[in-house]
């Protein structure tokens, strides 16, 4: 489910502002290594003791093959006299050319990924379950990934089926050629079989280059159950994070392997949306908050490095490990936008990686270079297939309808929506709500194909809610409906609230000036402008993700009456279809249904 939900654990409490920021755009632990080189006495000189390997990663690439579009295809770049301007950046045909550059003239380099690699995926990748993305990244020869929450939201059996290959159980084979699988390794260290006790897939993997070995660990968040489905985690068990690398780190190192690599599917909110701004000033982490400060800080110092995800957020940070010593901390923000090249300096005399070496930079995937031939043909290939469906009309909208924003117009419009087919299931259906982690994209005025302007197709429609939910309906009291509102910012919510997207006859006061559930205005909270009575009984429509209780609404999952519907997109199609025209489009909603005090 929603790739940028975070649970706050039941050890941790997080900070919600993090220091300012500067300007640099390389981190870098310092330099000065002593010289190598020296011969074995017969006048051959023997290997450099010290070995740059070049490790290339990203993150959250959430099937994104074609260039995203709106504010997910850019990204922010802080400029030397402390503007900011903004780059289109993204695309598997450009980050292919620009990972295949980098390694140019790098002996030792090795590409691995923070996880989200797949799920929540646009219709070329989604309606086939993921099976292009998969082969697109073993065109870009990805060695290694973690698994991260989305990697579930089909279930274990399907994450198996991606690692190993054949044809989906119920939609069969896309093509004459069977599916073959990821050619790199899926690592899920924390992720256990309930009946076995052991990893579902590997926990950890070593590249061997020469006499160069480094290991790496993979995990995805604890809370990974806070954030899929229940059927997604059915007969899993998630462990802790930390204490899952610490374990492995020591199996490494008891195998000979000193140079690891924690590869996290979790990740921080750095203190500037800039990608290159300097998350060490002043001093080292003091540029981002979040869950992977803690657990930085308390993973083993055995763990060179630490490449992470979840947050769609771009950092290059160093943060101490538990011996106090710097440890480089990366991500490269979402949607192939980003990648980091981190240069690791491998000493042949320990083993280990030579921490004070350690230098890293996130780089833009610019639109600007050649596209790769084999991406656009993988691409071109897929899009035909797709092309019957994704290419139909589904309605008009007369402007961009952003997901942008504490209560934004995309958000609002699905919640609209919902409503309405609720109604249709039962008349006696009150308001809806939608979790802001589930609205995946905007719609956008402009034609991306031949479309025409203001036309939204069924793609497009597919890349705002791709999670196949179901619209689901349910009996709440006001008072648990009031305290549905108090979960937004309150429990495993207060550090990082989640606002439900409210439909349009639901409005009310948030106060961000106040902490945990007092910044819900209880008095300002009205339904078709009358107050919530909390003896009366109220029918709410949400989506079947939160009627399972998700995102820490425990009491949605407590509703009474339930009522299943169908697919949530759907009710998206039905409503742009019954409510807008070529002649008539639809217009955005206005997002005044929450008053926000800040």
């Amino acid at each position: 489910m929603p790739a940028i939900s975070q649970q706050q654990s039941h050890r941790r409490m997080y900070r919600l502002v993090a220091a300012a920021a500067g300007l640099a755009t390389v981190g870098a632990l310092a330099a000065a290594l002593p010289a190598g080189a020296h011969d074995n006495g017969h006048g051959k000189p023997l290997p450099s003791r010290y070995q740059d390997v070049q490790l290339l990663s990203f993150n959250d690439l959430h099937g994104n093959l074609e260039p995203p579009s709106g504010s997910s295809g850019r990204v922010t770049e802080l400029q030397a006299d402390g503007t900011t301007k903004t780059i289109d950046a993204g695309g598997v045909e450009y980050l292919a050319t620009h990972l295949r550059e980098a390694r140019k003239g790098n002996a030792y380099s090795v590409t691995a990924a923070g996880g989200d690699m797949v799920g929540a995926s646009p219709l070329i990748s989604g309606l086939f379950h993921d099976e292009p993305t998969i082969e697109a990244l073993n065109k870009l020869d990805l060695d290694v990934t973690s698994v991260g929450n989305h990697e579930f939201d089909e279930g274990a059996k399907e994450l198996a089926r991606l690692q190993n290959g054949g044809c989906h159980p119920t939609a069969g084979c896309y093509t004459d050629k069977k599916f073959e699988g990821a050619d790199f390794p899926y690592l899920a260290a924390n992720v256990l079989d309930e009946k076995t006790g052991k990893p579902i897939l590997k926990p950890y993997w070593v590249w061997k280059k020469k006499d160069v070995k480094i290991g790496f660990i993979g995990v995805t968040l604890e809370d990974t159950p806070g954030v899929v489905s229940a059927e997604g985690v059915k007969g899993l068990k998630f462990k802790d994070e930390v204490e899952t690398i610490n374990k492995y780190a020591k199996v490494l190192q008891k195998q000979g392997v000193k140079s690891i690599v924690a590869l996290i599917h979790e990740g921080g909110q750095p203190a500037s949306g800039s990608y290159n701004y300097n998350c060490d000033s002043p001093g080292a982490g003091d540029g981002i908050s979040g869950p992977i400060v803690d657990i930085a800080k308390n993973i083993s110092p055995s763990v060179d490095a630490l490449v992470t995800g979840h947050t769609h957020a771009a950092y290059v940070c160093t943060i101490p490990d538990p011996s106090g010593k710097p440890r480089m901390v990366t991500s490269a923000a979402s949607f192939g936008r980003l990648y980091t090249d981190t240069t690791l300096t491998y000493d042949r005399f320990t083993g280990d990686i030579a921490r004070t070496a350690v230098k890293s930079a996130n780089h833009v995937v610019t639109r600007t270079v050649a596209k790769a031939p084999d991406m656009t043909q993988l691409i071109g290939k897929w899009n035909t297939l797709a092309a019957p469906i994704g290419n139909r009309a589904v309605g008009y909208i007369s402007a961009d309808v952003p997901n942008t924003g504490t209560e934004s117009p995309m958000g609002d419009l699905i919640a609209d929506a919902q409503l309405a087919y609720g109604k249709g299931l039962d008349p006696e259906t009150d308001l809806a709500l939608m979790n802001p982690g589930g609205v995946r994209a905007g719609l956008t005025y402009a034609a991306k194909g031949t479309e025409g302007d203001g036309v939204v197709t069924y793609a497009e429609g597919f890349t705002v809610q791709p999670f196949s939910n179901t619209v689901n309906l349910q009996d709440f009291t006001g008072a648990q409906l009031l305290k549905v509102l108090q979960e937004q910012v309150s429990g495993s919510n207060a550090a990082s609230p989640k606002v439900l997207q409210p439909s349009a006859n639901l409005t009310y006061t948030l106060d961000l000036t106040k902490t945990g559930a007092e910044r819900i205005v209880l008095d300002s909270v009205r339904l078709n402008g009358a107050a919530v009575d909390p003896a009366a009984t109220y029918r709410v429509a949400t989506n079947s993700f939160l009627a399972g209780g998700g995102d820490g609404f425990t009491t949605l999952g407590q509703g009474t009456n339930d009522l299943v519907g169908g697919d949530d997109l759907a009710a998206l199609v039905a409503y742009l279809t019954a409510n807008s025209s070529a002649g008539s489009p639809i217009a955005p909603p206005v997002a005044n249904r929450i008053t926000v005090v800040s």
